[in-house]
């Protein structure tokens, strides 16, 4: 099951975005849900402070995989930058996604889109890991 939305590039959006995102996979395990919507949660971020462009993020579950890809139309490119310094405040997004995912990547599209997305192999759920 493939969707998608569009988000306005401010701070509201991020968790909706989340929610978005967390709506679309239905039942996972707690840790999976955890780990899913800090994922989201930075990439929209940096699509909100970097950007500054209204966002697209899809969601594609199938064949016990998630894929999400966030969209944005701002100038530059995508690159993980080393961990920074323990007292730095900022830095860790797609640290973060390197270190929660199965994979991850960016792509870039004719014009001013680039996407960045992740995937995750969606565990089996039983009731006492599941929300």
């Amino acid at each position: 099951m493939k969707s998608a939305r569009t988000f306005l590039p401010n701070v509201n959006s991020i968790p909706e975005a989340r929610r978005f995102v967390l709506a679309a996979v239905g039942r996972i395990a707690r840790e999976q849900r955890d780990a899913v919507s800090v994922m989201v949660s930075e990439l929209a971020m940096n699509a909100v402070q970097h950007a500054r462009t209204r966002f697209q993020v899809t969601v594609d579950v199938a064949n016990g995989s998630l894929r999400v890809e966030v969209t944005d139309s701002g100038a530059g490119t995508v690159t993980a930058q080393p961990p920074p310094d323990a007292a730095s405040l900022r830095g860790r997004g797609l640290f973060i996604v390197d270190q929660l995912s199965d994979a991850w990547g960016t792509s870039s599209s004719t014009g001013p889109a680039k996407s960045v997305w992740f995937t995750v192999a969606l565990n089996a759920v039983n009731d006492s890991t599941a929300q």
